[in-house]
This record gives C-alpha cells, sequence and structure tokens, in this order.
C-alpha cells in the first residue's frame, strides 16, 4: 500500500496554508488557513473493508513550562510526546484519494462538529465516515475563546519558540473490518487501540513543520 500528497513534498516542509498557526514577525505566530492536506493513497491490499487515517505530531514537549515564554525556549533535549491532529475512520474502499480543504478550512474556534462526515462520491453514493477529536480539544481546555471539542483536522502549530523541528506523520491503515467498534466521541489514541488485530496493511508519509524562525532559517527547504 502506498499514500501520498500533492500539498507537500515528502519529508519537506508542510505549508503554512495546512496549519493552524504561522510565522508573524510582530506576534511570533498568527492564525492560518488550516486547510486539511490533499492525501491519497493506492495498492489497498485484497481483503480489506475500511481504511483509516491519522495523522500526529511526534515532538510535543512533555512539559509546558517552556511553551511560548518570552526570553525562553524549549530545549530540543526535552522528552517528546504525541499529539493527535487528525483521526479519519470508516474510510471506504472505494475512495482513493481527498482534496485539499475538503475536512478544514481555516481555523474554527471551538472546533468543528462531528463525530458523523457525510461524503459523497462522484456517482452520488453517500458515505457516512467518522472524525475522532483531536488533542486541541485538551489544550484549549481552559481558554474561554477556544474551548471545545475539536472534531477532524486541526494543523501544525508547534511552539514557536521550540529548538526542535516537529515531524508530522499521516498514516492509512488497511482493516479487515467495515465499521471501527467505536462509538460516539472517540479520541486518536482509542482508535489506534480499535484497530489492534485488524491490520491488513499500513503506509505512511510525513513532513516538517517549525513557528520558530530560528529554525526554519536552518532548514534547506523553506515553507512554501
Amino acid at each position: 500500500m502506498k499514500i501520498w500528497s500533492d500539498s507537500f513534498i515528502e519529508g519537506d516542509m508542510i505549508p503554512p496554508r495546512c496549519a493552524f498557526a504561522e510565522m508573524d514577525p510582530g506576534s511570533h505566530i498568527k492564525l492560518s488557513s488550516n486547510r486539511s492536506p490533499h492525501i491519497a493513497w493506492d495498492d489497498v491490499p485484497a481483503g480489506t473493508q475500511s481504511l483509516v487515517l491519522f495523522m500526529h505530531d511526534l515532538d510535543v514537549p512533555s512539559d509546558g513550562s517552556d511553551v511560548n515564554q518570552e526570553g525562553r525556549t524549549v530545549p530540543d533535549a526535552l522528552p517528546r510526546t504525541d499529539f493527535y491532529h487528525w483521526t479519519l475512520v470508516d474510510i471506504p474502499v472505494c475512495l482513493k484519494s481527498f482534496a485539499e480543504g475538503k475536512f478544514s478550512d481555516m481555523v474554527t474556534p471551538g472546533g468543528k462538529s462531528g463525530p458523523l462526515v457525510p461524503f459523497t462520491i462522484k456517482n452520488g453514493t453517500e458515505h457516512q465516515l467518522r472524525h475522532g477529536i483531536n488533542d486541541y480539544t485538551g489544550w484549549f481546555a481552559n481558554d474561554p475563546d477556544m474551548a471545545g471539542e475539536y472534531y477532524g483536522y486541526d494543523g501544525p502549530c508547534p511552539p514557536w519558540n521550540d529548538e526542535r523541528v516537529h515531524t508530522y506523520v499521516f498514516t492509512l491503515y488497511a482493516l479487515d473490518i467495515p465499521r471501527l467498534p467505536l462509538e460516539g466521541r472517540f479520541t486518536g489514541k482509542e482508535a489506534r487501540l480499535a484497530i489492534t488485530g485488524h491490520i491488513l496493511d499500513e503506509a505512511k508519509i510525513f513532513g516538517v513543520y517549525t513557528l520558530n524562525p530560528d529554525v526554519a532559517g536552518n532548514l534547506i527547504g523553506q515553507p512554501s
């Protein structure tokens, strides 16, 4: 099985238009277009009954004490943890791609609705996909302007003072079941656990992103 994106080059910078925030010289960062990237796949194995797509950040600081603090940096050596940006399940085998912006276009304070995602293909057939909540749900829990349940895709927004470039992995799983055995609200971690024992194949791509201009200046590929 293989997966690719026309929105970014494998291993290169994810474009700011697909991020939650982008660099701003006056205020460090500003909200960006937050467009879900184009994703396409092929060579799905025989026997596949549905697909599941995840996007997660491998490099979220395990300690937020220095995050976005003036005069301080988040050390590269700080232990890191995962942050789920996107969980999409019950993808039918007849689908082969998602257009850029299909599931997100601009930031939605309080989060987009879910979990149900009606999806109509070219022949008029409607499929019922489902989104999990992403980890902005917990991140904004104490912010009165942003708090809510964040379903679906919300793009990169690493700390603007992080010494490390963040890596964002998109993983597509082919499953031997037509519907993920979860009901109602679920997280990326819960969906990962639910696919255990049902995986026929998987494919991955990754992009990177930073909001630290000093770090961005050292990268070969610049945001486009």
